[in-house]
């Protein structure tokens, strides 16, 4: 991939309040470590374990090489190397010899603390765990300091430790190994001293490398599909072809012929064909004869959710407000600029798709795989198999990829393996495999969506009257989390947005459809489409007052008081040449967004090849709080930016009478290594709290080459993908 990073960042500075995340409940570490709760009910309080002397996130070996227990999954994202540099620097370990090991899943101990379950998602990792984490490494710090100060007779503010050895003037020092012993018996800090983040040495700089790069790179990382147990059988399911459907009756004769078929049998969610390879389930599979009942099917096809999206858009059926303002009565009195957006199905496209070992007997059930949502897995199995959801043991993997796909409420893919490994019960492992075709077709799309506005403009040509309505299906049926009034996540992104707060009348509403098609949060949720639509619009008002995007944008900011938006916006205009000529038949593009507590700024350089954008450069600004790692920071804002370009110009899951028409990649396009453009990354400085970086990259991409087209070909975009099939 054709990327490149110029990184620019001073993350010390005075520490600051974390800003609020949109993830949901938010619950304290206290309410999750002291007292009895429904966890304990559940089996899912704290298991007895031994965390040794330095507490559930620390463990320091004889050797004295500290490993770091991570509750979060890795995944691609490089959370592990981040978590285990905050321990590191509070703890002044070694970093060349900090491991990282997966956590059990144990929400007592283990939660997510802007979530209230263990899992990973909402670009949380890091932000959930910055204190927690410092605290782990300075209350260890503290226990060896204690040691030394004990067996040296000297005081602890005398001491200093760095790389993992403690040092006293007098010329006396030791290791951790030398101290270990020592240091268990000592009883840590209940609020240990934090660092002032100016002495950081480790945090902020190039040396936080990623602890998976070699194992990944080797071939020895292991992933569910590697996974090879003694007895092992493998399993997969026919699904039905349209969402909704169940079994009617099926026909397993010819699949039991297939040699190495050891069963068949219907599931909740198909017919599972269990074999003792990978390939003879697949065979077993394709000679399966089903017959659906489709009553309750989606049978619609593309065309005709999107023409009723507009029908509930222009009656605002079953609407509710989520940002109402000023005197709506008499503010869209007058001509109104209007605009239109259809946004399709997405499909997460993980590298590697969907799949679980699960051993079951009786009461005791193991699961082996890539596991993003422990807490919401433990509970959808316990549910399926009658246990109760601490009996449900989890070793977590590395996996490839996920973009939200593998935090399914349902957990139907692991509920499936579950409920095979039931059926073949002895504690024998089942592995359950959906090939690319299972993933494509599965569901647990980002939704399809459609925005409708209608613009009344001022005469200084800003906007004196917004109205917005937003239908969609809604992520969050079913999620057990505390929800307000509307689905925040179908407009996060709008509801907030600096345009609305500098729009003296706004009248906003979103209104949710349903569909069997099933829906699932896709990386950056309701900012995948709420980004395109504010930017490219703002775009459009700005090209009709003639004024140039960018000084419109930094008229709004600062009616709106959105003083981190106007600072990445000035960083990616200096750094990008904003104005500056270019070659004909080339254009810029500019894009600002928020999202999961982090702003960026894009600026993308835009031409046309073979009929097709191609976006040869990216000029990223990013304000995501302490930048603990800026090369982990701009990985994460490169494949932002290629994961985002990918949907804006080829992804769209699209239906023909209900049944999915792309089914792998060649129907599914996705961006390739020389379609990638070379991406440049600057941090804003920021003493604040860190926010996230995995998601917030993706949702600008798109606008920025909208407003590049629209530059270049004076039409505005009014629906993705950009390239139609």
């Amino acid at each position: 991939m054709n990327i490149q990073s110029k990184l620019s960042a001073d993350p010390v500075g005075p520490t600051a309040t974390r800003r609020d995340l949109v993830v949901g409940a938010i619950v304290t570490s206290s309410a999750l470590l002291v007292g009895c709760s429904p966890m304990d009910l559940l089996g899912l309080g704290a298991k007895k374990q031994d965390f040794g002397s330095f507490g559930p996130f620390i463990k320091i070996g004889t050797d004295g090489v500290v490993t770091v227990i991570s509750k979060h999954i890795e995944f691609g994202q490089g959370t592990h190397a981040g978590l285990a540099a905050i321990v590191a620097e509070e703890l002044d370990a070694d970093w060349s010899t900090v491991k990282v090991e997966q956590s059990s899943a144990n929400i007592k101990v283990y939660a997510n603390l802007l979530m209230g379950a263990q899992g990973t998602g909402g670009s949380t990792a890091i932000a959930n765990s910055w204190m927690q984490l410092r605290k782990a490494g300075a209350g260890a710090r503290a226990m060896f300091v204690n040691a030394a100060a004990a067996k040296w007779g000297v005081s602890g503010k005398e001491i200093s430790v760095k790389n993992g050895v403690l040092s006293h003037a007098s010329g006396k020092s030791a290791s951790f190994a030398d101290l270990l012993a020592d240091a268990g018996k000592m009883t840590p800090p209940a609020e240990p001293t934090l660092k002032d983040p100016k002495t950081f040495t480790l945090i902020g700089t190039q040396s936080v490398r990623r602890k998976d790069s070699k194992v990944k790179s080797d071939g020895t990382a292991v992933y569910t599909q590697d996974i090879h147990m003694p007895d092992m059988l493998t399993a997969m399911v026919a699904h039905a072809p349209l969402f909704g459907a169940k079994v009617k009756s099926f026909d397993d004769s010819e699949a039991l012929k297939v040699k190495g078929v050891v069963q068949v049998f219907k599931i909740s969610s198909g017919v599972a064909v269990v074999a003792e390879n990978t390939w003879a389930a697949k065979k077993g599979r394709d000679a399966l004869k089903v017959t659906w009942d489709d009553s309750k099917a989606e049978k619609r096809s593309t065309p005709e959710i999107i023409e009723d999206y507009k029908k509930i858009s222009a009656a605002r059926e079953g609407s509710k407000p989520f940002d109402v303002h000023g005197d709506v009565a008499k503010g869209f009195d007058g001509e109104l600029t209007k605009f239109g957006f259809d946004f399709p199905y997405l499909s997460h496209a993980p590298m590697e798709p969907m799949n679980c070992v699960a051993q079951v007997d009786g009461q005791k059930v193991k699961l082996t795989y890539g596991c993003q949502g422990p807490t919401m897995d433990q509970m959808a199995v316990a549910m399926a198999l009658g246990v109760l959801p601490g009996a449900v043991e989890i070793e977590t993997l590395f996996a490839g990829g996920s973009f939200g796909r593998r935090a399914s409420p349902s957990a139907e893919y692991v509920v499936e393996c579950a409920l095979i490994a039931k059926k073949v019960g002895g504690f024998r492992p089942v592995k359950l495999v959906w090939d690319r075709e299972d993933d494509m077709t599965g569901g647990r799309y980002r939704p399809m969506v459609r925005h409708d506005l209608a613009i009344k403009v001022g005469a200084d040509g800003y906007p004196a009257a917004w109205r917005h309505t937003v239908v969609t299906q809604s992520v969050m049926k079913g999620v057990p989390m505390p929800q307000g009034k509307f689905d925040a996540t179908a407009v996060e992104g709008a509801l907030g947005s600096p345009y609305l707060k500098a729009t003296p009348v706004v009248d906003a509403h979103v209104a949710i459809a349903d569909s069997p098609v099933p829906v699932l949060w896709w990386r950056s949720v309701g900012a995948t489409h709420t980004a395109l639509v504010m930017e490219h619009v703002i775009d459009q008002l700005a090209a009709k007052a003639k004024i140039d995007p960018a000084d419109y944008r930094r008229t709004l900011y600062k009616k709106a008081g959105a003083d981190r938006h106007l600072a990445v916006l000035e960083l990616a205009v200096a750094k990008s040449g904003w104005g500056s000529a270019l070659p004909s038949g080339t254009a810029r593009g500019i894009a600002v967004h928020e999202s999961f507590g982090s702003v960026v700024a894009q600026v993308a350089e835009v031409s046309m090849k073979d009929g097709e954008p191609r976006v040869g450069r990216v000029v990223c600004a990013v304000d995501c709080g302490i930048a603990i790692s800026p090369d982990q920071i701009a990985a994460q804002m490169e494949g932002g930016v290629a994961y985002g370009l990918s949907a804006a110009l080829y992804g769209a899951i699209t239906l023909k009478d209900g049944a999915v028409e792309q089914r792998n990649f060649d129907g599914y396009r996705v961006l390739r290594h020389n379609e990638a453009p070379t991406v440049e990354t600057y941090i804003v400085p920021s003493g604040a709290n860190p926010t996230g970086v995995g998601e917030p990259g993706t949702p600008v991409i798109g606008p920025a080459v909208a407003n590049a087209l629209l530059v270049l070909t004076g039409k505005p975009t009014q629906s993705l993908p950009l390239v139609k099939a």
